[in-house]
């Protein structure tokens, strides 16, 4: 059996994860830590997406982030607690600013997670989605599995 081989983490990768934690650009992050003189844009872009899903990539990225939020004191109840301020003082304000309060809400709701979009699909005039697929299973496959049951 092969051994699984094991995932390098390159200086060029730690070049990207601190780029990438500086400017929260992916792009940005791979032309300053590769070499992409004779490089297309798209081409870039591409490759600073391959080099960010890397996991090894992503827990240094995670590691940084913890160690920025712990050095800093961030926690989700000290954002909700800011973002409840702001929304608070945009509301009442000499002249109410609801702009800055919606803004404030959706702050929270997004790091809650409560900001994620849900589509509901349907057919013709709102009604079921009609498929016209027919499967045909041989006798002798379904006798079989009923068998087994």
């Amino acid at each position: 059996m092969e051994r699984p081989r094991k995932r390098r983490f390159t200086d060029k990768m730690e070049a990207f994860c601190l780029v990438y934690m500086e400017t929260n650009n992916a792009s940005e992050a791979y032309r300053r830590s590769y070499n992409v003189t004779n490089m297309a844009e798209k081409t870039a872009a591409r490759e600073s997406w391959i080099v960010l899903q890397k996991p090894q990539v992503q827990a240094r990225i995670a590691e940084l982030r913890e160690a920025v939020m712990d050095r800093h004191n961030i926690t989700v109840d000290t954002l909700l607690a800011e973002l409840e301020e702001a929304r608070s003082k945009a509301l009442s304000a000499e002249t109410p600013q609801a702009s800055a309060a919606v803004s404030a809400t959706m702050g929270k709701a997004k790091l809650l997670g409560l900001d994620k979009k849900i589509v509901e699909i349907t057919g013709k005039n709102g009604g079921a989605i009609e498929t016209k697929s027919q499967v045909t299973v041989d006798k002798k496959a379904l006798e079989s599995v009923l068998d087994r049951l």
